[in-house]
Parts: structure tokens; sequence; C-alpha cells
């Protein structure tokens, strides 16, 4: 595999790109190098001559959301270095060039949470920041770890996608990994791959619709091959429901190869054409995504008494209730048959001041004295 960037273009496009002094993001001094010249600006147009899959490239810094590109050169003695510096809006997208950035046949450099390395050149993401670095024979891990703690103090600390971490370990393959939060990076991490069957099913996917994520890794073990892609939702119904419409998409010649898609919680798993349908169960099983169930109402203890106290004072208020009723119905007797032989006929029992409504079917007068 090619290198992105050429490491004498690196340093050549650094001195060569608008020269216009920048915030000291770069630093002048790194493990004895020092700056032949304040940071200047590069556009993503000034790397097309030097860059393979510059196309690609071009559309992943667009969709990532580069801010900006910063070139620096720096000399030791009769030796030349050249930095280039991304500036991304987040973490995130950072990420997503950086794994871009990233190819198989690199390995670990050991600077920072993600960085590679191979004979000529070096890239390590620091927060929303990507490096990339032209190396020579003399440079050491420890230059680049200068330039990761000089960008930490300006990098943004949340951390990279989680979805990272849900990779199996075993067989997996160093720069294979390809994150994508979008349809062009999720488009040529198939393509690398080589699995171009799944590329186009970005609207299944639904990174526009429901801020999916994916993840994609290419394992080999004595026992098998094969490729691993992992899709977040926010929801378990996302996920559900994204599951049928990517079985639905995929082709028959797919499904023929071994291709299959299980879902874990909100976690879609889909091996790519394993080598067989044994491996494919141990790349899901190796997945390292655990789901928990949390509850964050308001609780409170139960503080009524127990159900025979309860009976009891039912009982206690309802004999009292009726006593009062007794009571209250005796005085109002009492008061009204007193008053009745103290003032007969002054306040009770008045006929002469009674009207009586009649509808006259006989003839014989109403007596009001027969109501009482």
């Amino acid at each position: 595999m090619k290198s992105y960037l050429c490491p004498c273009a690196l340093f050549l496009l650094g001195l060569a790109a608008p020269a216009r002094a920048q915030t000291g993001l770069l630093p002048d001094q790194l493990a004895g190098w020092h700056a032949s010249g304040p940071a200047s600006t590069v556009k993503p147009s000034d790397l097309g001559p030097n860059w393979d899959r510059w196309e690609e490239g071009q559309q992943i810094l667009a969709e990532s959301g580069v801010v900006k590109i910063q070139g620096r050169a720096y000399k030791k003695g009769a030796d030349e270095l050249g930095l280039r510096l991304y500036e991304f809006k987040d973490p995130t997208s950072a990420y997503e060039f950086y794994t871009f950035a990233v190819v198989p046949g690199m390995q670990p450099l050991g600077v920072g949470e993600q960085s590679a390395i191979r004979q000529d050149d070096a890239r390590l993401v620091v927060g929303n920041f990507v490096v990339q670095a032209g190396l020579s024979e003399h440079l050491s891990p420890a230059a680049l770890e200068d330039v990761m703690q000089a960008l930490k103090a300006h990098a943004d600390p949340t951390p990279l996608p989680v979805i990272r971490n849900y990779l199996p370990t075993e067989g997996r393959i160093f720069g294979s990994e390809k994150y994508a939060e979008g349809p062009e990076a999720f488009r040529e991490a198939a393509k690398f791959l080589d699995r171009p069957e799944i590329a186009g099913l970005t609207n299944e996917v639904g990174f526009d619709r429901d801020d999916a994520e994916a993840m994609f890794a290419q394992y080999r073990t004595p026992k098998g091959e094969a490729v691993l892609l992992l899709v977040d939702y926010p929801t378990p119904q996302l996920a559900e429901q994204h599951l049928h419409h990517i079985e639905t998409a995929l082709s028959p010649a797919a499904k023929q190869a071994g291709t299959t898609v299980e879902r874990k919680a909100s976690l879609l798993c889909v091996v790519l054409k394993p080598s067989s349908q044994a491996f494919a169960e141990s790349l899901r099983n190796g997945v390292r995504y655990q789901t928990a169930v949390t509850w964050n109402e308001p609780t409170h203890k139960l503080t009524d008494p127990p159900w025979l106290v309860i009976v009891g004072r039912i009982i206690i208020l309802t004999l009292l209730f009726m006593g009062l009723a007794v009571a209250v119905g005796a005085a109002f007797g009492g008061v009204r048959v007193l008053l009745k032989i103290l003032f007969p006929g002054k306040i009770f029992d008045r006929p002469g001041q009674m009207d009586v409504l009649q509808l006259g079917l006989s003839g014989k007068r109403i007596n009001s004295r027969d109501f009482y």
C-alpha cells in the first residue's frame, strides 16, 4: 500500500503553502528539532498532486468538517522534517479521518491514545487534531511525544467514539479499523476492505436520519477470515428497524457468501463474507458490548401501616361517625319537641301560614293538620 503523503512532499508542501502565521499549535521545538519557519496554512486542494486516493480524501475531509490544515518544517542539523496538522470540529470527526489515513502494514506507535507508524511516516490523533509526519531515519518517537504534549493544551478532551472498544481484539489486523459517521467514510471503508456489496447501503444504515455510527475491522486467524461491521444506534427500536432494511437490501450474492446481520440491543453486528459460519459466530460472540438498564425515576419507601391497623381505624372512625350522627339527630329532635311544648303553634305546625297546592280533583277541603 502506498503512503498517503510522500515524506519529501510533506516538507516541500509545508514550505510552498501560503505562509500565514498560526497561533502556536505546532511547537517551535520538539526533541532537538527546531522550526525553520512559522506554521503555514495548507488548502485541501494543495494535497492533490502528492496524495494517493486524493478524491476520496477530499470527500472525507469535507464530511468530517476539517477546520484548517497547518504545515510546518523542522530542521536538526542537515536533517529536515515536515509536519502536517489537521484540525477538526470534534474528536469524533478527527477519528474518522485518522482511521482513513491509517492503512494495514503500519504498526502501533504507542504515542497517545491512537497512533501508527511505518518506515517513512507516522499518524496520531490528539483530541480533535490529527498529525501526519514525514519521518527521517534520525527521528525518534520522543519527537512525536512532544508534539502530542504540545497539542493537548489546545485539544478537545471529549473521548473518542466508544464503538471502537466493541471490536474483538483477537485476529484483528491493525490498520483495518475504519470508523464512519457519514456515508462517504462508510463507502470508502467498504471499498478499501474489498466489501463493495455493503458500500451502497448508506441509506439503509441511516446516517443522516438516525445518528448512526459504524466501525469496520478485518480479521484473520488460523480459523478463518472475515470483515466485521458494527453499526450503533441511539435506541434498540432504531436498530431493529434498520436491521430489516439492511437484510432486505443485501444482494442474494452477499447472502450466498455468508453475510449475516444480528442485533444486540442498539448495536447491529454484520459479518461480511466470512470464510465459515463458525468463524462468523465466533466474531459475533467476541464483540465486547453489554447493555445496562438504568431507572432514573424518583423512588419512595412504603410507609403505609399494616392492613390490620388500617381496618381497625376504619371501624373506629365509622363508629364515631355513627355516634355523631345519632347525637346530632337526637339534639335536633329534642329541640323541636321542646319548642313545640313551650310555643305551641308559634314556631312549628302553623296551619294558617301554610299553602298547599291541590289539583281540585275532589271537593274535599285539604286540612294542613293532616300532614302531622
